[in-house]
């Protein structure tokens, strides 16, 4: 799959970026790339800030330093137009889902298409067909509500409700969170799906690191606020960087503000 990924100008960018939530420092001089048409998974511990690195992207949240660009373009200097003309072009798949529980699911995915087309009613329904097709979904499930769907029906409606949009980005933040090894496989084969079929680019946020073996063209780790590796699968099941070994073959330790050590387990099965 990384064969097909072309050098070339960044669909996002991270140019020394740093982000602090009061004295809790999440990024200090932190740089990314995003290259057209790849997967790139974000790998780390819990509380590292994957997911703020994602919303940074979309402007849901905004840097304290540095620059993040999408399609060249400098997300902190938008305003209100522009960042909608981002978040287009960009779908963010939330880690629950974060379906509208009041609507069923023709409304779910068709809930962007009324806010940015103009697409009547039976445009807006042959365009949920289709994407739930894409991610395996029977048509008979366009009227059922969101509590009567199981977690990972949900997770393939919110699917369908990104790319419903035709997105040239999906941000996917926890995909596989609270899911059956089933259903945590049937993701990370739609990820790959999506990837292969609708030319985007991806860009995953798990802890899970067999669907980051999976799906991923690249990988970068996020370790003490910056990443210190961003490689290809294969070279990071053979980094000789201890904190990257010790995530993905067992524990990732990191050092507390204090000096004293923790110790995190990793995902089983990495």
């Amino acid at each position: 799959m990384g064969d097909t990924v072309q050098a070339s100008v960044p669909v996002i960018e991270f140019v020394g970026v740093s982000k602090a939530f009061g004295e809790n420092s999440v990024y200090e001089n932190m740089n990314l790339t995003v290259r057209p048409g790849e997967t790139l998974t974000i790998i780390g511990g819990s509380g590292q800030g994957k997911s703020v690195c994602l919303k940074m992207m979309i402007g849901l949240l905004r840097v304290d330093a540095g620059v993040v660009r999408v399609a060249g373009e400098d997300v902190a200097g938008l305003d209100g137009e522009g960042l909608r003309r981002v978040r287009r072009r960009v779908a963010y798949v939330f880690q629950g889902g974060a379906l509208f529980d009041s609507m069923n699911v023709l409304d779910n995915i068709g809930y962007a298409l009324r806010e940015h087309t103009a697409m009547d009613d039976i445009a807006i329904r042959e365009r949920a067909l289709a994407c739930l097709d894409l991610v395996a979904m029977p048509s008979d499930m366009l009227d059922a509500m969101p509590a009567n769907l199981s977690g990972g029906q949900r997770k393939r409606v919110a699917l369908a409700r990104s790319i419903a949009i035709e997105p040239e980005v999906i941000l996917y933040d926890e995909p596989t969170t609270g899911l059956d090894p089933r259903n945590i496989t049937r993701i990370g084969d739609m990820i790959k799906k999506l990837q292969k079929e609708l030319r985007v680019t991806s860009v995953v946020v798990t802890h899970d690191m067999p669907t980051a073996r999976k799906v991923s063209d690249r990988v970068a780790m996020l370790y003490q606020r910056s990443f210190p590796f961003i490689g290809t699968v294969e070279q990071i099941w053979h980094s000789e960087l201890a904190e990257v070994r010790d995530f993905v073959h067992g524990t990732l330790r990191r050092t507390s503000g204090t000096g004293a050590t923790i110790v995190t387990e990793a995902p089983h099965g990495a």
